[in-house]
């Protein structure tokens, strides 16, 4: 599966899953045994991907968001 056909697969997943790759994200920060070049995604790439999803952070540990984990958009 292509990056693209990932990114576009990502509006489709619940919102327990949004929040679990997010979790991810956030963990994989600082890990340096990802090799992201080795996946084809540049220094600007990675950086601009990483400061796109953590602006969703917030909104998807609010509890609030919660109702979208019982009541999934269809």
């Amino acid at each position: 599966m292509s990056r693209t056909e990932i990114i576009a697969e990502i509006p489709r997943l619940s919102h327990a899953d949004r929040k679990a790759i997010m979790r991810r994200l956030l963990e994989m920060e600082g890990d340096k045994s990802v090799d992201l070049r080795e996946r084809g995604i540049g220094k600007a790439q990675a950086a601009d991907l990483r400061a796109r999803l953590k602006t969703f952070a917030g909104d998807w540990e609010r509890p609030e968001a919660d109702i979208y984990d019982e009541n999934p958009a269809r």
